[in-house]
């Protein structure tokens, strides 16, 4: 008998537990239900208008940076160095002096030859004077006039010789850093130092095949390099090559820039705009109030529903390329139509809102 009590008292209480759970979670259940059958209030949205505006059609490439004229100087005859006349970043002009090698050897050399002239030179002038007199033969003549060319010949081999032990800047341009020091022995064709020519330059880029019949030369191309990505350098198309190639069915372009502050350096990866000779009017809006998605890019549009009420209706757009934030829309959006500026992903198809004015007040009626 005090078994059944105790099951029963045991009983009582885990359905007075077991009710009063029920019962919070319905009270709970109530409370949001009477929540959502309240009218949500709008939604506070700024919002901006689909423009027109003219843009200049252009053609999208990647490519690469190169120099008018940009080289490794290298020596043409081995020698030990005796003196470097430069610094590693100067800016020379053509004919400076680089680099002298010893050259006392071909100096020795150059003053025998001119010994042997001299003497080839007295020479011939003997014979030259003897030969209206009939005291010498024209042969001898013409052996003299032989020796003698022959002797300035060597002469200017000589001077020649010497002249390259001289190197020297071959145009106009900026050094690289130095890759040999004073006293090294180089042999012949040993990288001495980079110049290039940094003002204009090149950006070299392809393009595919069907996009010839829209390049030309002197077409404008603007160019954006990852250094200075606030900035765009402009040009022009210089040079088209004249094949296509057959592996990549693309044509190799070739641009020239204006680079007065030397901020363009060969080899930097460029992001090129191919300019067309006209202009397009297309509509836009800014970058922020279109959605990319997967299944395809869409905007809010801001309506008026029956009641007068304000509210945004999702539209499917097809969307262009995008110039300074603002994004050209191909298809679905007219000219004057109101859409939600930015804060998309908080809003849903027939939401109602309210416009913020640019203070971030509910604009008045």
């Amino acid at each position: 008998m005090r078994t059944a009590s105790r099951f029963v008292i045991v009983l009582i209480f885990l359905g007075l537990v077991l009710g009063g759970i029920f019962g919070y979670k319905f009270y709970q259940f109530g409370q949001l239900k009477q929540m959502l059958s309240q009218p949500q209030p709008p939604a506070m949205i700024s919002v901006t208008t689909a423009e027109i505006e003219n843009w200049q059609p252009s053609i999208k490439a990647v490519g690469s940076i190169t120099a008018v004229n940009g080289i490794e100087v290298a020596n043409e005859l081995p020698g030990v160095i005796t003196q470097i006349n430069f610094e590693s970043g100067k800016t020379v002009q053509k004919g400076d002096v680089l680099v002298r090698l010893d050259a006392a050897i071909d100096e020795a050399a150059l003053r025998t030859r001119r010994a042997e002239a001299q003497l080839a030179e007295q020479e011939f002038k003997r014979v030259s004077d003897l030969l209206p007199k009939r005291a010498v033969s024209q042969s001898q003549y013409d052996e003299a006039k032989a020796n003698f060319d022959a002797a300035r010949a060597r002469v200017n081999e000589a001077e020649a010789q010497l002249n390259k032990k001289v190197i020297r800047a071959p145009f106009d341009g900026k050094l690289g850093i130095r890759m040999v020091d004073q006293g090294q022995y180089i042999a012949t064709g040993t990288p001495i130092v980079e110049i290039n020519m940094l003002n204009p330059i090149y950006v070299d880029y392809t393009l595919s095949e069907k996009f010839l019949p829209d390049v030309d030369q002197g077409y404008p191309v603007s160019v954006t390099v990852a250094a200075v990505p606030d900035q765009s350098f402009e040009g022009e198309v210089s040079a088209i090559n004249t094949s296509v190639n057959p592996e990549t069915r693309t044509v190799r372009i070739r641009a020239t820039l204006d680079n007065e502050e030397n901020l363009l350096r060969p080899g930097m990866f460029a992001t090129i705009q191919t300019g067309q000779p006209r202009d397009n009017e297309v509509v836009t809006l800014p970058r922020t109030a279109i959605s990319y998605n997967t299944y395809g890019n869409f905007v809010y549009v801001v309506e008026e529903n029956d009641t007068g009420e304000l509210i945004v209706s999702r539209r499917t757009v097809t969307t262009g390329e995008v110039r300074d934030g603002r994004a050209a829309v191909l298809s679905g959006l007219e000219e004057g139509d109101t859409v939600v500026a930015k804060g998309l992903l908080r809003l849903r198809a027939g939401q109602h809102v309210d416009i913020q004015d640019e203070s971030g007040q509910e604009a008045s009626e």
